[in-house]
């Protein structure tokens, strides 16, 4: 069974760091491009960042470019979010997904969310 979990949340102050991680299971990560996501209370699903299947490609939104960095480990099966600076607008549950990094990624389809990881950064 296909499956992604995500793993890394925390709670951590303005200005911390943390890395997520995305394990998938039942099938080979290393074909796909992967996608992070985030929600946070009474706010829809936002993009975050993207790779693509030879982790040659990626993309950010602009709030998170130049503090977030998406990379990939195919022979662990993982896709991470190394996320530098954190800001309280980064506070959200954080999902990945697979799907597409084109251009176009935010509006492209997504699939296989997993449960998700809680980031929250305040004092």
């Amino acid at each position: 069974q296909l499956r992604l979990a995500e793993s890394g949340g925390a709670f951590v102050q303005p200005g911390g760091s943390l890395k997520l991680s995305c394990e998938g299971s039942g099938f080979r990560m290393s074909q796909y491009a992967i996608g992070w996501f985030r929600q946070s209370p009474g706010k829809g699903r936002e993009s975050v960042s993207c790779t693509n299947s030879y982790g040659s490609h990626s993309e950010y939104i602009d709030s998170v470019k130049g503090r977030f960095t998406i990379s990939r480990e195919d022979d662990k099966n993982r896709v991470y979010l190394q996320m530098n600076d954190l800001k309280p607008e980064d506070t959200g549950v954080y999902y990945c997904a697979r799907g597409s990094c084109y251009s176009t990624w935010k509006s492209d389809p997504f699939r296989d969310f997993g449960p998700g990881t809680q980031v929250t950064v305040s004092e």
